[in-house]
């Protein structure tokens, strides 16, 4: 990825994977991101948040994988523990959710959420299953772009 243009930015990740799609999204997201010089401060479950790693951090990104049905329905899983996280007040916060058929409105949900803690929302993705090595690379750019212009 090497695209040299911040090198001191430090993200938590916080996660909840079903199959172990969305913990891949995130390790891959996060070794990008490592390719950046990013320092990241944690991975760990959205329902058991790593809070020093939290602290640490300028940006938090927050995945979940999707449910519900192909038509409709869709919704991302970990909304409801994603009200329980500390207050994200100050924090920049970036959302992504991993999906097979159809992320549906997903991601607006997710952002939606994650914006409810508090945190300054700059962005998210819906990455599918079957592309993740492609949509981790697509959202670790858009990351290191958004916070270059910042």
């Amino acid at each position: 990825m090497r695209r040299g243009r911040l090198s001191s930015v430090k993200a938590a990740i916080l996660v909840e994977s079903l199959t172990g799609n969305t913990w891949t999204a995130a390790e891959k997201t996060a070794e990008l991101l490592s390719q950046e010089r990013w320092t990241i401060t944690g991975l760990s479950k959205v329902r058991e948040p790593d809070l020093t790693a939290i602290q640490a951090a300028d940006l938090i990104l927050v995945g979940t994988w999707v449910h519900g049905a192909f038509v409709f329905g869709q919704a991302p899983w970990a909304v409801n523990s994603i009200s329980n996280l500390p207050a994200l007040s100050g924090k920049k916060a970036a959302a992504f959710c991993t999906f097979a058929l159809s992320p549906g409105k997903s991601l607006n949900r997710l952002t939606q959420a994650v914006g409810d803690t508090g945190a300054y929302v700059i962005g998210g993705l819906a990455m599918n299953r079957s592309k993740l090595d492609e949509h981790s690379e697509a959202f670790a750019i858009r990351l290191v772009d958004a916070l270059a212009e910042a």
